[in-house]
């Protein structure tokens, strides 16, 4: 498998659940600086222009809740997606709500075109992103973590997709210890061979 990604990008919770399970992947570095996201090379890979895009003996497939189920498919004795139905769904509610609703407070930032035309418009746009930043670190510390990960006491495919998300809180101006269970989770993702892997390939 190859996978498209950019240092910093909701794409390195991918690599994460990769490493988890040990399954063998190519990273390939996609360039934000360069624009090589939006160039025709990339475009016949993603004509989204955007990451992750996991190339498998099927064809491309991209989107990080689909690759990570992907993954979770490939490798079932990992553990990252649990049998049970009811604990499935939770995974997803987080899941779900991290793409939907965390990751598009997170874009206002810098992707204010995408929504309106008018710069002023960008403007209120990123004026509200730490409010709307910590309202979501709210919300999944009081419904989104029962236990140290989300699903309790195991790591799921909602957990490398959190981690990702929560190391952009600092450059969206929250601070990590007003959230005690949202730090502890990332000191324990931390401590993970798959997330100290992810950080010695500079992917994060």
């Amino acid at each position: 498998m190859q996978l498209y990604y950019a240092p910093g990008t909701i794409s390195v919770a991918v690599a994460i659940a990769l490493e988890e399970t040990g399954l063998e992947y190519e990273a390939i570095k996609i360039d934000f600086a360069a624009k090589e996201q939006t160039g025709a090379a990339y475009a016949q890979i993603n004509p989204k222009g955007r990451v992750p895009a996991l190339a498998v003996d099927g064809g491309i497939l991209t989107e990080t809740g689909a690759l990570l189920e992907y993954i979770a498919d490939l490798a079932p004795d990992a553990g990252l997606r649990p049998a049970d139905p009811l604990l499935q769904a939770r995974l997803r509610e987080v899941m779900f709500y991290l793409a939907s609703t965390m990751h598009v407070n997170h874009a206002h930032k810098l992707r204010g075109s995408r929504w309106a035309s008018e710069r002023s418009s960008w403007k209120d746009m990123q004026k509200m992103v730490p409010q709307t930043m910590a309202a979501s670190c709210e919300y999944i510390s009081r419904f989104g973590l029962r236990g140290p990960f989300v699903l309790g006491s195991t790591v799921s495919l909602a957990d490398c997709y959190l981690y990702v998300v929560c190391t952009w809180l600092e450059g969206d101006g929250v601070k990590l210890a007003d959230f005690p269970k949202l730090q502890e989770f990332m000191t324990a993702m931390e401590q993970r061979a798959s997330v100290r892997a992810v950080h010695t390939k500079g992917m994060l």
